[in-house]
């Protein structure tokens, strides 16, 4: 990237003159060109620096100020005016105007033709784009050599920062830091409070390749900061986020940032397969785990020669909970982003989930999308469910996945896993067909209820109501009091004293309540073959 501010005060440049303020300068310059016709504008580029004798306005200077307005508008980076064959000296009023405009007017001496100005301009310009290609290749060789090293990420971080001497940060696709080079520290701010800054200006977009935003260091500092996207054939790419971008050193260009790029980009993909491999061991692991228990052939003794390889440890309490990608509609065919938005789900899990539960582990189900969340600690369901829901709610903040989890309930040993497990997918086929809304569901025991599944729901409403009356879907403030003290005193096994202290009433009133239950039902409730109807009924209601 040249500058026309970088090519003046050269040697060879030395006697031209710049007319205008030196801002003006602060220009890209890609092209040179020569003519002496008004309407140049349309048929020149942008970034071009336009020569002239100004042959057309030695006798009104005046049109100048409509070419200079014609070559603002398409960009051009300044107008050089040979004086002394037809013009002897430029008006100040154009000089004046050329510098409201921030365009730049530079004097050439009589002495020097055009056609050889345009040459050293055009020398210098691909010279420094052949230092620039030099540069970039230096970079690549230097960066081949790391990676044939096998060099970490942040070794590669801390060379890249040093040559183009700026702080750099490299972010995951969650936007949250991999590595940063030391200079990062400098800034007074931690790179955490960075990458706050950027996603507030919405700096993190999937389809761009890159931006540029302005950031607060304090103290009313600002600075600028560039954002690379590192797509590698990806979704959602990881970033490389360069501070004060503008101090990088000539001849740094946009070559050997991208060589730079194209090497993290490699660094990750290994490292990615590597992932894979590890994740395709672990999903291994688990399949062989369940089949020995199925077959009975886990044997304690060896649990630490074996299953703590894969971080299983000795506990009273274990639980399955089947974790699942939500994937709408419209994306079920975009397999390449669902398999994607799965593998950084698993990361994401793997790097936060013992955040949240101590010995947590988590595994890919073989042959499939799911992936198996495995507590080898006593969790409340409240608990489960609120550490669940704000995992799942952080992922949804920094990427667009949906998680849900179907939890089997608790085993006391590690030779009952797999009736966790059967349990979660139960849950989960349960919540498919059932389009559940919640995003964490327990497996509930259903024993007897289970001879009624085959029913149609005209069937099993028709039992309820026959059986309970008004007492089967009440809305009657009346009705639901009693319909909940005839459950209580069931589940009490139909003894007053107890359902008495469960509910927080005088004995008497638990009596008057079951004669008004018997009355409406127009049986007595006690009889064993009553209450086990009342029972089943009470709970097909409410399901």
């Amino acid at each position: 990237m040249t500058l026309l501010k970088d090519i003046l005060p050269v040697p060879r440049f030395s006697d031209f003159k710049l007319l205008t303020e030196p801002r003006t300068t602060n220009v890209l310059i890609k092209n040179v060109d020569i003519s002496e016709t008004p309407d140049i504008a349309n048929f020149t580029s942008s970034h071009t620096l336009v020569l002239t004798t100004a042959m057309l306005y030695k006798e009104d200077q005046s049109n100048l100020k409509l070419l200079i307005d014609s070559l603002v508008a398409i960009n051009a980076s300044g107008l050089g005016i040979k004086i002394g064959r037809f013009i002897d000296a430029i008006g100040e009023e154009i000089i004046e105007h050329a510098n409201k405009k921030n365009f730049a007017i530079i004097q050439i001496p009589s002495t020097h033709p055009l056609g050889g100005v345009l040459q050293k301009f055009n020398g210098f310009i691909n010279q420094s784009k052949t230092e620039q290609i030099s540069y970039a290749l230096d970079i690549q060789k230097q960066f081949s050599n790391l990676i044939l090293n096998d060099a970490s990420l942040n070794k590669i971080i801390a060379e890249f920062s040093q040559s183009i001497n700026c702080p750099v940060i490299l972010l995951d696709p969650f936007k949250e830091t991999i590595s940063f080079s030391t200079d990062v520290s400098h800034l007074k701010i931690s790179p955490e409070q960075i990458i706050s800054q950027l996603t507030k200006q919405k700096a993190f977009q999937y389809e761009s390749e890159n931006t540029s935003k302005f950031i607060d260091l304090g103290r009313k500092t600002q600075v600028e900061v560039a954002v690379h996207s590192i797509k590698n054939n990806s979704f959602f790419p990881y970033y490389l986020v360069i501070v004060s971008p503008e101090n990088i050193p000539y001849p740094v260009s946009e070559f050997a940032i991208d060589q730079a790029l194209l090497v993290i980009s490699f660094v990750l993909l290994k490292n990615d397969k590597i992932l894979e491999s590890k994740k395709q061991i672990k999903s291994d692991y688990f399949d062989n785990l369940i089949e020995r228990q199925n077959h009975q052939l886990i044997e304690k003794k060896n649990l630490f020669s074996y299953d703590t390889n894969f971080g299983i440890v000795l506990s009273q309490y274990y639980q399955i909970i089947y974790v699942t990608v939500d994937v709408p509609k419209p994306y079920q065919k975009e397999m390449k982003l669902n398999e994607e938005k799965n593998k950084l789900a698993y990361q994401w899990l793997d790097k936060k989930i013992t955040h949240y539960f101590e010995d947590a582990l988590i595994f890919p189900e073989k042959n499939s999308p799911h992936l198996i969340l495995m507590m080898q600690q006593k969790v409340s369901q409240r608990q489960v469910t609120d550490a669940l829901i704000q995992l799942a709610g952080e992922l949804k903040g920094a990427l667009p996945i949906d998680l849900f989890f179907s939890c089997g309930q608790l085993c006391e040993s590690i030779d009952s896993i797999s009736t966790s497990f059967v349990e979660a997918k139960i849950v989960w086929e349960e919540g498919r067909y059932r389009k559940d809304t919640n995003s964490v569901t327990f497996y509930k025991p259903k024993g007897i209820l289970n001879l009624f599944d085959s029913m149609q729901p005209e069937e099993i409403k028709y039992f309820c109501q026959k059986l309970l009356k008004e007492l089967a879907y009440p809305t009657e403030s009346m009705y639901l009091e009693l319909r909940k003290t005839l459950k209580t005193f069931l589940n009490n096994q139909c003894e007053i004293t107890k359902t008495a202290n469960d509910l927080f009433i005088h004995r008497n009133t638990v009596k008057y309540r079951i004669d008004n239950c018997e009355n409406i039902l127009g049986f007595t409730i006690s009889s064993p073959e009553n209450s086990l109807n009342l029972r089943l009924a009470l709970e097909l209601s409410e399901q």
